[in-house]
This record gives structure tokens, C-alpha cells and sequence, in this order.
């Protein structure tokens, strides 16, 4: 036991939670377009938390939605998977990734008439 109350043993393990929570969503700069096999457009850039703030965005289903047999559960969040769990890139997929951003995101915009909607204003060279 160390001089602080605890084992040393658990330094590392703080240290670990600290780097995993320094790295959450709230921290977020940029949407990740890894999944993509060649991106034709640089990742957009996403301030998480000042996106949210700014628009007043409280609940994370907002947009961390979930949805069974095409329709949207209320009460649920789906903050702990990536976006392409479900929106899978496939032909046989109703609803790819490409298309659930520009849905997701575009469309909020559009139907709150703020926020970028035209390509250039989301997807910009860093």
C-alpha cells in the first residue's frame, strides 16, 4: 500500500482510465471515416460536445438512435457501438453509412435551417 492509500498497482490502471476518458466523444474533433475503403472526401470535423451545446442537443439518442423493425426506440441509445455497426457498407443495406450521415446529420440541418449542408462545409481539408 502506498503512501496515498492505494497500491501502486493502480496507477496504471488510472492512467488507462484517464487516457480512455480523455478520448470519449466529448473530445471528439473529427467523424470517423475509416470504414470507408477509399474516402473521396476529407473526414468532416466534429466538435462533439460544442456541436451539441450549440445546438442545444440534451439527449444522445438524438442522433445515437436506435432502431427495431424500422422503427425508432424512444428510450434507447446506441452511444456505446460506432455508426457502421448497423449502417454497414453493402449493397443489400438499405440504409449504408454514407447515406445515415448525410440523413442523420444533413437533415437536421436542413430542417432547422442552421448548419452546413452544402459538401465543402462539412468535409474540409484539416
Amino acid at each position: 500500500m502506498g503512501k496515498y492509500g492505494f497500491a501502486l498497482s493502480t496507477v496504471p490502471c488510472l492512467l488507462m482510465l484517464s487516457v480512455m476518458v480523455a478520448s470519449s466523444q466529448e473530445d471528439m474533433k473529427h467523424i470517423d471515416n475509416e470504414v470507408f475503403e477509399s474516402p473521396q472526401r476529407p473526414a468532416v470535423a466534429f466538435a462533439h460536445d460544442a456541436h451539441n451545446e450549440k445546438a442545444g442537443i440534451e439527449e444522445c439518442n438524438r442522433c445515437h438512435h436506435v432502431v427495431r423493425d424500422g422503427i425508432p426506440v424512444d428510450d434507447e441509445s446506441s452511444e456505446d457501438q460506432r455508426c457502421a455497426d448497423c449502417h454497414l457498407e453493402t449493397q443489400d443495406n438499405p440504409l449504408p453509412l454514407m447515406k445515415a450521415f448525410h440523413l442523420n446529420c444533413k437533415g437536421c440541418h436542413e430542417e432547422r435551417k442552421a448548419g452546413p449542408v452544402m459538401c465543402g462545409e462539412c468535409h474540409r481539408k484539416p
